[in-house]
């Protein structure tokens, strides 16, 4: 497990599928925000749920988020797209109703920074997410994450184009948490 003082990343477990299924994928407005690919009905049941744990190919690491202190699983997070080539990639996170407004966002942004650039040797990391999305974008700011650009009117969210907005940040410009150093 990767640890911060408040949260750790650990391999997803079938047990977790429910849960994350549940709260994240079942809240159509809630995943209509977090993915771009449209929302549909899908049973957690029979291995169909996008939180299934998976087998790597390398281009994806899964994890599930849990609050150290309860134990408790408190979302997902993940680096996607990952290019082993250019040594980049893209991260994620999406955390349960319950976990939301605790700084974990701010902590796990951290953990999966360590992860792709201690771990894994990458070079830069990138997320997108919507330009009203405070919280995602507050979080990869204090990790060093730059603006680099805004796609206008690019998310089709729940009956109306939004902007997403695109932050990078390169191994080197890392800002490691002090609990990190």
């Amino acid at each position: 497990m990767i640890q911060g003082p408040s949260t750790g990343l650990r391999a997803r477990l079938p047990e977790d599928v429910p849960v994350l299924h549940a709260e994240l994928h079942d809240d159509v407005a809630t995943r209509s925000r977090a993915d771009t690919r449209p929302w549909a009905p899908i049973a957690a049941a029979g291995g169909n749920s996008p939180y299934e744990p998976q087998a790597s190919d390398g281009a994806v690491a899964f994890f599930s988020v849990v609050d150290r202190t309860s134990g408790e699983l408190a979302g997902e997070a993940l680096l996607w797209g990952i290019d082993t080539h250019n040594r980049n990639a893209h991260l994620g996170i999406s955390l349960r109703p319950a976990f939301r407004g605790r700084g974990f966002g701010a902590e796990v942004v951290q953990l999966l920074c360590f992860y792709g650039f201690t771990v894994r040797g990458l070079h830069r990391l990138q997320l997108e997410t919507l330009a009203d999305n405070a919280p995602m974008i507050g979080a990869a700011r204090r990790a060093g994450f730059a603006l680099e650009g805004t796609l206008r009117r690019s998310a089709w969210v729940m009956g109306e184009y939004l902007d997403e907005v695109i932050l990078g940040l390169p191994a080197d410009e890392w800002k490691p948490a002090d609990w990190q150093r």
